[in-house]
């Protein structure tokens, strides 16, 4: 699978609506003082799509904790879009 490098400063100008498209941001899990996201964004200019993972502060303790907070530059995997079907399910209402 193709990767490719960004720096913290990079990801963080994506994120923040400074440059490129964010394209999915959306928490995935949550720990006793982090929150967890999975992220997939769009370079400015460019056509790829690229996801990485992130973490934040949950409590005013971590406030500090910031997205790449640990990393000077994170490796990002290529991704592209598909489509899937879900099957659901539901109460039948009485009667029926």
């Amino acid at each position: 699978m193709p990767k490719r490098t960004f720096t913290k400063k990079q990801l963080r100008a994506i994120l923040w609506d400074e440059e490129g498209t964010v394209v999915l941001n959306k928490m995935e899990d949550q720990s006793r003082w982090s929150t967890h996201f999975r992220f997939i964004f769009k370079p400015e200019g460019e056509d790829k799509l690229y996801e990485t993972r992130y973490s934040k502060g949950s409590t005013e303790q971590q406030d500090s904790e910031g997205p790449w907070e640990y990393e000077d530059e994170v490796e990002c995997v290529e991704v592209v879009a598909y489509e899937k079907t879900v099957v659901d399910y539901k109460a039948v209402p009485d009667g029926e």
